[in-house]
């Protein structure tokens, strides 16, 4: 990158971090996902629908004005709001949930638990892959969500995340924190540094990737100017990788390994970033590439904890627990209680059914939390494994649900499909003007969407751990 360039991103960097100053003070605001009221939107249309073909027309002009009027303006004013100290949820609709069942719609900082986020392929585009994230916030029994798709949820979640400890959040969580950007100020940087476009890195990204980079290649950084270099290249290729533009972060991992080929977390995020290539293009030889970058990555790590226990993390969403389990035990018998290690320890216990192990290391994990929060939910999970491993009862009871949740689970899917095979009747039967075939249409597809319906709001009950207070009744009664 030449000095003209450089000067120029830095100060486009100067004023993107001045507005987001100058605006801090505000409350910030994200709409909710619209989901679950299109479902409300799309079901009261096909009620509409049915009544006007049983002739109820005056009726089923009311349900569809009503519903195409009413739903939309619920929609747009419900909202998640962000001002400094806590997340409020806003909306008519949350309201008069709390009012129902005296539920929260509030979380304050401090009462986070635990962070996740998903990452969603929502389309691709040539080498480039659109992604949808989809963040959760977990504390005290409440559950907030907001997903992005503009510029709201790149100005609160930032704003969310670096108030967080570090050990609520999950590594998706931790990234975006760290390197959300929009995607076209990513690309303008991309230009800067002389990055080619995905179309022209297609073709020779697989060769470029496949060297070894366990061997010192290139040259060192021997001046400060080649330690910026690389720190923005790296910077650069964690936002490339965050808005989906896959082959160019490579390209720019490539070429900060090349100045400085032995840093570990560098190391540690092109190997993630190739894993992502190598599922999108379905690679299996990119894949064993990224596998052997983070073992390189674990053995370069030394003392660094943090950068430890999200190797292990990863090892863990790639579906290798016995790495992550190695690495884990690692950092706990090196350095002792370690929350996040604990923690990732117990979730491999439980995966494996050894409830007696998962007692055990939610326990180091409260001894080692650092919050109020942390250690009110390590407290939680150790009290509720330690009920499921003492009391027979209570596991049956918990065992039942979690099966019968699986169950609700794909019978939504069964009767989603039943419903939509029935459409094709309904238009039939209004098309060859056949009324037997239109009202078993209308039947079937009825009936489907009320047994839906029925699974949702049962699926949504059976989500909820069934208080041990509920067998203490039972056993005085």
């Amino acid at each position: 990158m030449k000095g003209a360039d450089r000067a120029n991103l830095s100060r486009l960097r100067e004023e993107t971090l001045a507005e987001e100053a100058a605006s801090s003070t505000e409350p910030l605001s994200i709409r909710v996902s619209p989901h679950g009221y299109l479902t409300a939107l799309l079901l009261s249309t096909f009620l509409s629908a049915l009544l006007f073909y049983l002739e109820l027309d005056i009726a089923g002009f009311a349900v569809f004005a009503i519903s195409w009027i009413l739903i939309p303006f619920l929609a747009l004013g419900d909202k998640i709001i962000f001002d400094g100290k806590r997340l409020i949820r806003s909306g008519l609709v949350p309201r008069a949930w709390n009012w129902f069942n005296r539920s929260r719609r509030q979380l304050r900082l401090y009462d986070i638990e635990q962070v996740e986020t998903q990452a969603i392929r929502a389309a691709r585009r040539g080498g480039n892959i659109f992604y949808r994230y989809r963040t959760t916030f977990r504390g005290k029994g409440s559950c907030l969500t907001i997903a992005s798709g503009g510029d709201d949820f790149r100005r609160i979640l930032p704003s969310v995340l670096t108030k967080l400890p570090e050990n609520a959040l999950d590594i998706r969580s931790a990234e975006l924190r760290d390197h959300l950007a929009e995607p076209k100020e990513v690309l303008t940087r991309a230009e800067f540094a002389r990055i080619p476009s995905a179309e022209v890195l297609e073709g020779t990204m697989r060769a470029a990737v496949r060297h070894r980079i366990d061997k010192d290649q290139g040259i060192r950084p021997k001046s400060n100017e080649d330690e910026e270099r690389a720190d923005e290249l790296q910077s650069l290729a964690n936002e490339l990788r965050l808005s989906g533009y896959l082959l160019q972060a490579l390209e720019a991992f490539r070429r900060a390994l090349v100045l400085r080929p032995k840093d570990a977390r560098l190391i540690f995020e092109f190997a993630r970033c190739l894993h992502s290539w190598a599922g999108v293009s379905k690679d299996r030889r990119l894949e064993r590439k990224a596998i052997a970058a983070l073992r390189l990555s674990e053995r370069r790590a030394g003392q660094d904890t943090g950068l430890l226990n999200q190797i292990a993390e990863s090892y863990f969403q790639i579906g290798d627990g016995k790495r992550a389990g190695a690495v884990f035990q690692n950092v706990l018998d090196r350095f002792g209680d370690n929350f996040a290690a604990a923690r990732g320890m117990a979730e491999l216990a439980l995966r494996e059914g050894k409830i007696a192990h998962v007692i055990h290391h939610f326990a180091s994990a409260n001894r080692a939390a650092g919050t109020p929060s942390l250690r009110r939910w390590s407290r939680n999970e150790t009290d509720y494994f330690s009920r499921l491993h003492d009391d027979e009862e209570y596991m049956e009871m918990e065992i039942g649900r979690v099966n019968l949740l699986e169950t609700v689970e794909t019978s939504k899917g069964t009767a989603l499909r039943i419903a939509f095979i029935a459409f094709p009747l309904i238009i039939f039967g209004l098309i060859a003007d056949d009324n037997l075939v239109a009202d078993i249409g209308w039947a079937v597809s009825t009936v489907s969407l009320l047994i839906w319906v029925g699974l949702m709001v049962t699926g949504r009950m059976l989500s909820q751990r069934i208080p041990y207070e509920i067998v203490h009744d039972r056993a005085d009664h």
